[in-house]
């Protein structure tokens, strides 16, 4: 691989673990202002654990966490992980993460992209367990 390409993947993944960074300092914080940042205005949020399809957009998913107490507020200790972030080109990115708000602990699929020059979550496919 040449230096000039390594540099540009470091980069390009540098950013993206940025971008998920911010992403889980805004659901920690319930700051919709940062989550407005990492998240396409066109991205939507999606879940089955519960054997039926929810399905958001972001003006109907950012209430709901505007609306709830942050864990920051009950200093829940954080358990924020990625696990793996894979490129498909240069402009689409996909990472496994985990997290936990209240009692329970989250997988999130995140599908990002490259646009405007920043890297956006435009899909967040997740499953939950309840944690006792």
């Amino acid at each position: 691989m040449h230096q000039i390409q390594k540099k540009v993947i470091d980069y390009q993944f540098a950013a993206v673990i940025g971008t998920i960074s911010r992403y889980f300092d805004g659901l920690y914080n319930s700051d919709i202002s940062m989550l407005e940042k990492v998240f396409h205005p066109r991205a939507h949020y999606v879940c089955a654990t519960n054997g039926s399809i929810l399905y958001l957009n972001m003006n109907e998913y950012f209430p709901m966490v505007d609306n709830r107490p942050s864990p920051a507020s009950r200093r829940e200790k954080r358990n924020d992980r990625i696990l793996s972030v894979d490129f498909a080109g240069p402009v689409t990115a996909y990472a496994r993460v985990e997290c936990s708000i209240d009692t329970k602990c989250f997988t999130d699929f995140l599908t990002l992209i490259f646009v405007d020059n920043k890297w956006q979550i435009i899909s967040k496919v997740f499953h939950y367990e309840i944690i006792e």
